[in-house]
């Protein structure tokens, strides 16, 4: 025998734990190099849109200095102001093309990035096990999703066409002043932007795990704001309206007090990037203005002097804030990454076949198995369920029978033991194959908040109208749903809610019937419909297994006395199996649940009340005969 363990998945990242920035940005940077040919010339395009943006105070220095010059220099007048002038107007109108054309050239390159990451997540997130989906809180989830998708393209937008333009404009004017003028312009501008970055650093870094706190009580809020409302009809059974705003409101607050200390520190940072800016424009205007005194410069060059810092200023104003909504952005994208960094618990091994089917004959051997490492919840289950026959497990709630559902889906791996269909082991046949192979129709059935013809033909995509009606027509639905206003195109609301269980029910059948795998399950699949829509059902349930290979977890007895082979379990064990007539004359278990709900049958029907669906399943070590 074989023994397996399975891999625990990773946890999600905790608000302390930060993902290295330059770890986000390395993993980003892939899916915009994939159009390289775009992100190059959306850099030319950068380039020369901030040369033209430089060459604007050069233009208007020469045009001040002609307009300044004697009675004796007129002649010029007549010439240059003009060349001058339409020059202006040439590097003004080509900063704005420039500018247009690198945003049309990029634009693919970011929406791409974002779509390849959003769909990549989604994939994803499918491909993760059940379990860590039952750990995982939804609403919380979907924000993260949202925030970093969004994040992808603030980021990209922050760092190539604000940062990067910001860096390149700083360069060409610094190396301009220490070529043409006085050391000091270029030393005071330097200083006050190393001045300028360090504080801005400083301050966002203090400020950043106020925005991380933001993050974390906005999921939570949103997660208990969804939670609340999917469970809308038990928050009205039980009158706890206030109990779930109490809630919704302990979020909001932590969210607020967070919001608070964040804008409290931008008024900050705010005022000292001020403080800087106007002190280096100071000292670089005092410094223009002696040189023009002292005729070491003219009136053109404090205009351009003067029109520099004004066009550094703007830019550098907004580069704390920049940088920020940077930081900020990778904070975004951080959960969105941690996302695809978990491992998937169950996943195809790299020599898996698809799943050929010659009859579906399926085998449990020796199988254990335990969701968590201290509660083992199957004990060396052993049976087979023959090619073309049905078999029912029957026991008290908490024994084992959905799991072993689950298993043969491969929602999770075993512990030990062999899972097998037609001798293949599900662990060497691909998921995808597997489950393409099984139908199921859950207890609990869930739809999706579309059309009813939607959810049945979500059995069979691209199935065609005939083929969703006569699937509708087999599971004893068509009728209700012709009577509706809207016939197929009625939406079932959320999770299917606009529709009774019993509808429901009949829609879950539909699709499974529609899908037509080889293997079916049926997890209590009449439970929600009464007992005159039951009748109906069953007959159209047994017709439909007659070729195939069928496992029924079943509750009332009743429904299964004609399978091939029953297994009764309890804790995880099978304690008994047989026929319906074999178990009865074996007088043990199984026949004192039968007796109990023949007892329970209502006078005058042919089914048990259901008003009590456990009752039968107690625990048998409490039976009584």
């Amino acid at each position: 025998m074989r023994r397996y363990s399975h891999s625990e998945p990773a946890p999600a990242m905790l608000p302390g734990q930060q993902r290295k920035d330059w770890a986000t940005i390395k993993t980003l940077l892939p899916y915009l190099w994939a159009y390289k040919g775009r992100v190059l010339l959306a850099l030319a395009f950068l380039v020369g849109a901030k040369l033209a943006n430089v060459g604007v105070p050069l233009v208007l220095k020469h045009l001040v200095d002609y307009l300044t010059l004697g009675p004796n220099q007129a002649r010029a007048l007549l010439v240059m102001p003009v060349g001058l002038l339409l020059a202006y107007g040439l590097l003004r109108l080509s900063t704005t093309l420039f500018t247009e054309l690198r945003e049309f050239v990029f634009a693919k390159v970011t929406q791409r990035a974002v779509r390849t990451i959003a769909l990549k997540v989604f994939r994803h997130l499918h491909s993760l096990s059940l379990r860590f989906h039952l750990n995982r809180q939804t609403g919380g989830m979907t924000r993260d999703i949202e925030r970093g998708t969004r994040s992808v393209s603030s980021l990209v937008s922050y760092t190539l066409f604000s940062i990067l333009p910001t860096l390149i404009e700083i360069s060409l004017v610094i190396g301009y002043l220490v070529l043409q003028y006085d050391i000091w312009f270029s030393v005071i501008t330097a200083g006050a932007l190393v001045t300028y970055i360090a504080f801005t650093v400083v301050v966002t870094e203090w400020r950043t795990h106020f925005r991380r706190s933001m993050n974390e009580f906005d999921s939570k809020a949103n997660s208990k704001a969804i939670d609340s409302l999917i469970n809308y009809e038990t928050v009205k059974y039980f009158s706890n309206e206030e109990l779930e705003a109490r809630r919704y409101d302990q979020g909001l607050q932590s969210y607020e007090s967070a919001a608070i200390k964040s804008q409290t520190s931008l008024s900050l940072l705010n005022t000292g990037q001020s403080l800087i800016i106007a002190a280096a424009v100071t000292l670089i205007l005092w410094r223009a203005t002696s040189g023009v005194i002292d005729g070491s410069m003219s009136l053109g060059d404090l205009v351009l002097v003067n029109a520099f810092m004004i066009q550094l200023y703007i830019p550098l104003n907004f580069l704390g804030v920049i940088y920020r909504e940077i930081k900020q952005s990778l904070a975004d994208m951080e959960r969105l990454f941690s996302l695809l960094e978990q491992e998937r618990e169950v996943d195809d091994a790299p020599h898996a076949m698809p799943l050929a089917i010659s009859g579906a004959t399926v085998r449990f051997e020796h199988v254990d198995f335990f969701y968590e490492k201290n509660r083992q919840i199957l004990f060396d289950v052993d049976f087979t369920i023959a090619a073309g026959t049905t078999t029912a497990v029957v026991g008290h709630s908490g024994s084992g029978k959905s799991t072993l559902a689950r298993l043969l889906f491969r929602f999770y791996d075993i512990e030990a033991g062999r899972i097998t269909i037609d001798g293949q082991e599900l662990r060497d046949i691909t998921q995808g194959s597997l489950r393409q192979a099984i139908g199921i129709v859950p207890q609990d059935t869930v739809l999706f908040n579309d059309t009813i013809e939607y959810n049945i033909g979500y059995g069979k995509p691209g199935a065609t109208k005939e083929e969703i009606i006569a699937a509708a027509r087999a599971a004893s639905i068509h009728d209700f749903i012709v009577s509706l206003p809207e016939g197929y195109e009625t939406m079932v609301g959320e999770r299917g809610l606009k529709l009774s269980g019993g509808e429901k029910q009949r829609v879950a059948i539909a699709r499974t019937l529609l899908k037509n795998p080889a293997i079916l399950i049926f997890d209590e699949a009449t439970s929600a419909l009464d007992s005159r829509s039951e009748q109906a059902i069953q007959a159209q349930l047994k017709e439909i297994a007659k070729d195939r290979t069928t496992l029924v977890i079943a509750h009332r007895l009743s429904t299964i006395a004609d399978a091939a082979q029953i297994l009764v379990m309890d804790h995880g064990r099978i304690v008994e199996r047989g026929t319906h007539a074999g178990l009865l004359a074996a007088q043990g278990v199984y026949a004192q649940m039968w007796a109990r709900q023949q007892a329970r049958k209502t006078p005058g029907t042919s089914e048990v009340d259901s008003s009590e669906p456990d009752a039968d399943m107690a625990d048998p070590s409490t039976a009584v005969a």
